[in-house]
């Protein structure tokens, strides 16, 4: 069986622009039913969505036939974590709350068998198609994508550090979270924090390393490419569906 290709990596070297969806719904047909919308990619979330291992595999799936490279959001910077993501078929990953470069090599090192890291082996794997990919375990390294997310003001500071990090393929913004550092949670639109965002994309771009981000409505995100992003996430599941949802029954509610 050939080896699967990470067509999003692939994307990342080019500084290809891949428009993404948020997938924070815990349930695999909801992310059938988007991964052929034609995002380039989707983020399948385990930090702020009731996701666990089992439920990211059904996932994984769900959306193998889909137009769009699944990414998948570790809840934390875990070798565990990330190993059993990876054995699963997870390609790239995101991993949030990095804060600098030590930390960025950590997440790197999980993502890596050795002697580049310290993933643990195994060749029956969902990852290795049950042992069918031939050279698998010599291989995968180099279609690992690893993102990390930066999200605070300490995190910042270091970013020049963080994107000269080997292995690093993507540093991704967390703009809700920046803005909570920053001292004023929920307001990730302010200018103080938009100015933040826009000098680490000029940074990124200066680094030789993607930069992603997640926007909140297609200005935000033509915004954000306009500054150097080439991997945004245009929106999240749970809004869209909430949104329509909610014009549906005003509509239908109205006098007249």
């Amino acid at each position: 069986m050939d080896f699967p290709v990470n067509r999003f990596k692939q994307g990342l070297l080019r500084r290809d622009v891949q428009i993404g969806l948020w997938c924070t719904l815990a349930n695999h047909v909801a992310a059938e039913i988007v991964s052929d919308s034609g995002f380039d990619w989707l983020l399948l979330d385990t930090e702020h969505s009731p996701n666990e291992v089992p439920d990211i595999l059904r996932h994984l799936q769900a959306v193998q036939g889909g137009s769009a490279s699944p990414v998948v959001r570790v809840a934390w910077n875990d070798s565990v974590l990330i190993k059993r993501v990876l054995d699963v078929g997870a390609q790239t990953i995101l991993v949030p709350y990095v804060q600098n470069a030590e930390e960025a090599r950590k997440a790197v090192a999980a993502a890596r068998y050795a002697p580049a890291g310290i993933r643990g082996v195994t060749g029956s794997g969902r990852a290795s198609r049950y042992g069918r990919v031939k050279d698998y375990l010599k291989k995968a390294d180099a279609e690992v994508a690893v993102l990390v997310q930066v999200e605070t003001r300490e995190a910042l500071a270091e970013i020049d550090a963080i994107a000269a990090v080997d292995g690093v393929d993507g540093v991704f913004i967390g703009p809700s979270d920046l803005s909570a550092s920053f001292g004023l949670i929920g307001q990730p639109l302010s200018p103080v924090i938009q100015a933040e965002i826009e000098k680490a994309g000029n940074k990124l771009r200066k680094a030789g390393k993607a930069a992603g981000i997640l926007a909140g409505s297609v200005e935000d995100s033509k915004r954000y490419i306009d500054w150097g992003y080439t991997f945004v996430a245009a929106g999240v599941d749970t809004v869209l569906l909430a949104r329509a949802a909610d014009e549906l029954a005003a509509r239908m509610k109205q006098k007249g």
